[in-house]
């Protein structure tokens, strides 16, 4: 071929190396470009972990370059409106979640609330997730803050999974999962309740982390004109994409519904979480 084209065998070579990387280099920039603004929200770990799967060998910190240098890092928005009322004369319970070692499914259950604001009113979205895979598994949106809100996403999570006896239901203090109809609904399933302790938002960290994702990949990046249209994208969020296609670092950056799949074992008897405390030697390591 360097005969035909009268080029010497090292002027090929040299100018190949030259232009080798430049066109990887070109083609790896276009893929991170396509997947940054395909997954508005992602960051350079989890789009490193994308590319890693379509068969680009880019490490994190090479991903995180071209996104600062194409201005296409994921801003974060941080913002805490407190929507919880503790003060109320129902019973609490003491957290339990803190002190669970999860090995399946339906084990332990996280919920929350949280509020959406359209152009001309407040709404507000209840959700439950399985704190094991972090799937969303009932969830309801409803323009009045009361115990019926969070009731009707427990309702979708009790008919979605069929719980067993010795689930333990986690979420905060606040009077809509504290109230007697929402406690019988539980005690009625077999069960137990947990709840945060008060001002420690981190001890439901799950359920915010998820709040948070839903926010700035969906929530934020759309302004919607009324309550149908805003229901009409939140399920599409959570049921084509956050449930089945999202990665989650947690998880191994698998999605929820593919980390499901990956743990059932078929026949494997389900049994309740156990019950893990820190060891003398784990909470003073130097004694």
């Amino acid at each position: 071929m360097c005969e035909l084209a009268q080029v010497s065998r090292a002027s090929f070579y040299r100018g190949w190396e030259q232009r080798a990387p430049c066109e990887a280099e070109a083609a790896l920039r276009d893929v991170v470009q396509r997947t940054a603004l395909q997954h508005r929200g992602y960051g350079y770990r989890r789009i490193a972990a994308l590319l890693e799967r379509d068969g680009f060998g880019a490490g994190q910190e090479k991903v995180r370059r071209i996104l600062k240098a194409d201005n296409l890092l994921a801003i974060r928005r941080r913002k805490f409106i407190p929507t919880t009322d503790s003060d109320h004369p129902f019973r609490v319970y003491p957290n339990l979640a803190e002190s669970l070692a999860l090995s399946d499914i339906d084990q332990l259950w996280v919920a929350d609330i949280t509020y959406i604001r359209l152009r001309q009113e407040f709404v507000f979205l209840a959700v439950v997730l399985d704190a094991y895979s972090r799937k969303v598994i009932g969830w309801h949106l409803g323009r009045k803050l009361d115990a019926g809100l969070p009731m009707a996403a427990l309702e979708a999570a009790i008919a979605s999974r069929h719980p067993r006896p010795g689930l333990v239901h986690h979420s905060d203090r606040g009077c809509q999962y504290a109230s007697n109809e929402y406690v019988k609904r539980l005690e009625g399933c077999g069960a137990h309740l947990s709840m945060s302790r008060p001002a420690r938002p981190w001890e439901n960290g799950k359920c915010e982390s998820f709040i948070k994702t839903l926010k700035q990949e969906e929530i934020d990046a759309r302004r919607y004109g009324s309550f149908a249209e805003l229901q009409q994208h939140v399920q599409e969020f959570l049921d084509q994409i956050y449930n089945h296609v999202r990665l989650h670092s947690a998880l191994g950056y698998h999605s929820p519904m593919e980390f499901e799949e990956s743990v059932r074992k078929p026949g494997a008897k389900w049994l309740p979480a156990t019950l893990s405390f820190l060891r003398h030697e784990e909470i003073y390591p130097d004694v």
